[in-house]
């Protein structure tokens, strides 16, 4: 019987990682391979009732900031850092930051 719920826990782990990371691919870009990872057993501690919506789940995450383990909050802080550069640059250029070749 201890075996069956270790498979079967297995099993949704692998199908709730599979939907987000699926998830995050039809939608809008939300982070790199390492960053989802860094961020799963933070997601499945605190969010597990927003899988597989992703924008539901970024949204928890937030709210959650001072509960996130080390790795997830680290990627938030640094988000939150290239935020913040970007928009200082596009204040002090007086336009928006873009790709190079693009304004």
């Amino acid at each position: 019987m201890r075996s069956y719920r270790v498979v079967l826990f297995s099993g949704s782990l692998a199908a709730g990682i599979a939907g987000v990371t699926h998830a995050s691919i039809a939608e809008d870009y939300r982070g790199t391979f390492a960053q989802r990872m860094a961020c799963t057993p933070d997601v499945f501690r605190l969010c597990g009732s927003e899988i597989p919506d992703v924008g539901r789940i970024v949204g928890c995450l937030r709210q959650n900031q001072m509960q996130l383990g080390a790795p997830c909050r680290a990627v938030f802080e640094s988000n939150a850092e290239a935020t913040d550069d970007d928009a200082v640059a596009a204040k002090a250029t007086g336009s928006a930051v873009g790709p190079p070749g693009r304004q």
